[in-house]
C-alpha cells in the first residue's frame, strides 16, 4: 500500500512539473530570442508561485500561526487557479499556432508575385571615344555657378537597423499575450464572483408524503460556506443577509463551515448568530469539520443558535428532519449512523436528511427517506473540475432521484482553496417543497 501511494505520488509530482515547465517554456523561453533576465524572472515566478501554494495548503492544514496562514493563502491559492488557466490557454494555442504561422507565409507569397520586379533594360555600349593624351594639359572644368546649391551631403547611418523578430518568435509572443490575458480575466472574474456573494436559486421539490398544510415549505439550504484565511467575517455577513432575506421557514448549515480551528475563526462565524427562520437552524458536519476541529465546532454553532444534528432526527409538525455526521467522521469514531438517525421513525411521515456528500444517497434510500440534502462537490468549482466530481459522486449540482428518494446538491456558498469559481457558480438554495394533493 505505502508504495502503492508513492508511486502515485511520484507520477503527479512529475505531472506538475513537465505542466510547469511547459508553462514557462511558452510564456518565457519562446518569447526571448537568447537567455536573460526575462527567462529567470518566468522561472522565479512560476517556481515561486508553487511554493506559496504549497505553503499555503501546510500551514492550513498543520494549524500555522493564522496571520501566516492569511499572508501565504491569497498569492499562493491564487496562483493555483491561475496556473490551471496559463495551461489549458496554451494548450489551446498549441491549435492556433500553425494558422498563425501560416497566414504571414500566404500574405508573402502573395504580395511577392506582385512586387516581383521588371527586368532591367539591357544598355548596348556606344562605340569607344578616343582617350585623351595623358601629356595634353587637362581640360578645365567649369566652376559651378554661384546660382546652383551645392548638393548636400549623403546621411551616414550610424549603424545597421536591428533586424525584424522571426515569425516563430512572433507567433509565441502572440499566443503567450492571449493566454495569459485569458487566464488572468478567467481567475479574475471568477474571484469576483465569489467575493461578491453567492446568489439566490430556488428549487421547488415534491414529496408524496408531504401534507396540503406543509405546501410551499421553504428550506434554505447552504453549504461550503468555507471561512478561513481568505473568506472571513465580511463574507460570512453576506451570506447571514442573504439567507434572512429569503424569510425561511427552516435553514439547513449542511457541512464545511469552516477550514481553521474556532481560536482562529471564531470571530469570523460569530455573524451565523444572526440566522432567522421560523423553524430553527440546523448543521451537519462536513469533512473539513474534522480537519478543523469538529468537537469544538460542534459546540460553537450550539452556541450560536445551531441546532447540530449528530446523527440524530428532529420531529416538525408536518415532517421529520434527520441528519447524520460526515463520513470522515469515521476516522475519529464519529461517523454517520443511519439507523441511530433513522432507525426508529413513523415512516408514513415524511422525512428530509441533512448529509454533506452525496455518496451517502445509498444508506439514505436503503433507509426511505424522502429526499436528502447535500453539498460537499462545489459544482467542481473550477472548469473542468466538475468532470472529476462526476467521477466520485453520484450527483454534482442539482436534483436527481434515485429510487423513491431525491437528492438535491448545493454548489456551495463559498470556495475551498483558490477563492474563484469558473463554471460553478456560488448559491444558497431555496427548497420550495410542494405536496401532491396541493
Amino acid at each position: 500500500m505505502v508504495i502503492v501511494f508513492v508511486l502515485v505520488a511520484l507520477l503527479v509530482l512529475a505531472v506538475l512539473v513537465a505542466a510547469n515547465w511547459y508553462v514557462w517554456r511558452r510564456l518565457f523561453r519562446d518569447t526571448t530570442e537568447r537567455p536573460g533576465p526575462v527567462r529567470r524572472a518566468g522561472a522565479v515566478l512560476v517556481a515561486g508561485g508553487w511554493v506559496l501554494a504549497v505553503g499555503a495548503l501546510v500551514a492550513e492544514r498543520a494549524g500555522a500561526p493564522f496571520p501566516l496562514q492569511q499572508v501565504l493563502a491569497w498569492p499562493g491559492f491564487l496562483w493555483m487557479a491561475l496556473s490551471i488557466y496559463l495551461l489549458l490557454a496554451l494548450l489551446a494555442g498549441e491549435a492556433v499556432r500553425p494558422l498563425l504561422r501560416r497566414l504571414p507565409e500566404r500574405r508573402a507569397g502573395g504580395g511577392a508575385a506582385a512586387a516581383e520586379p521588371r527586368p532591367e533594360p539591357v544598355t548596348v555600349p556606344e562605340p569607344s571615344q578616343p582617350q585623351p593624351d595623358p601629356v595634353a594639359a587637362p581640360e578645365r572644368q567649369p566652376s559651378p555657378s554661384a546660382s546652383e546649391p551645392p548638393e548636400p551631403p549623403h546621411a551616414v547611418p550610424d549603424g545597421p537597423a536591428p533586424p525584424a523578430p522571426s515569425r516563430r518568435l512572433f507567433v509565441s509572443r502572440v499566443v503567450a499575450g492571449a493566454a495569459a490575458a485569458a487566464a488572468v480575466g478567467t481567475v479574475g472574474y471568477g474571484t469576483y464572483g465569489v467575493l461578491r456573494g453567492p446568489s439566490v436559486k430556488r428549487v421547488t421539490v415534491p414529496l408524496a408524503k408531504l401534507p396540503r398544510a406543509a405546501h410551499g415549505y421553504r428550506i434554505v439550504v447552504v453549504s461550503d460556506i468555507h471561512l478561513g484565511p481568505v473568506l472571513g467575517r465580511g463574507f460570512a455577513e453576506k451570506v447571514v443577509d442573504t439567507i434572512n432575506a429569503t424569510q425561511p421557514d427552516l435553514i439547513a448549515v449542511v457541512g464545511d463551515l469552516v477550514d481553521g480551528s474556532v481560536k482562529d475563526l471564531g470571530p469570523a462565524a460569530a455573524p451565523l448568530a444572526r440566522l432567522k427562520a421560523r423553524h430553527g437552524s440546523y448543521f451537519v458536519t462536513g469533512n473539513h469539520e474534522y480537519f478543523s476541529g469538529a468537537e469544538q465546532w460542534v459546540a460553537e454553532v450550539r452556541n450560536l443558535g445551531l441546532r447540530p444534528l449528530e446523527n440524530a432526527r428532529t420531529e416538525l409538525p408536518w415532517f421529520d428532519l434527520a441528519g447524520v455526521n460526515d463520513v470522515q467522521g469515521e476516522s475519529e469514531g464519529h461517523g454517520p449512523d443511519f439507523a441511530r438517525a433513522l432507525g426508529d421513525r413513523d415512516t408514513t411521515r415524511a422525512c428530509v436528511l441533512l448529509a454533506h456528500q452525496p455518496v451517502q444517497i445509498h444508506e439514505a434510500v436503503r433507509h426511505g427517506v424522502d429526499l436528502q440534502l447535500s453539498g460537499h462537490t462545489h459544482g467542481g468549482q473550477l472548469w473542468p473540475g466538475s468532470l472529476l466530481a462526476e467521477l466520485a459522486n453520484p450527483t454534482v449540482a442539482g436534483l436527481e432521484r434515485y429510487g423513491d428518494t431525491q437528492l438535491y446538491v448545493s454548489r456551495g456558498a463559498g470556495a475551498w482553496g483558490p477563492p474563484t469559481r469558473v463554471g460553478a457558480p456560488s448559491d444558497i438554495t431555496v427548497i420550495e417543497l410542494a405536496a401532491r394533493d396541493a
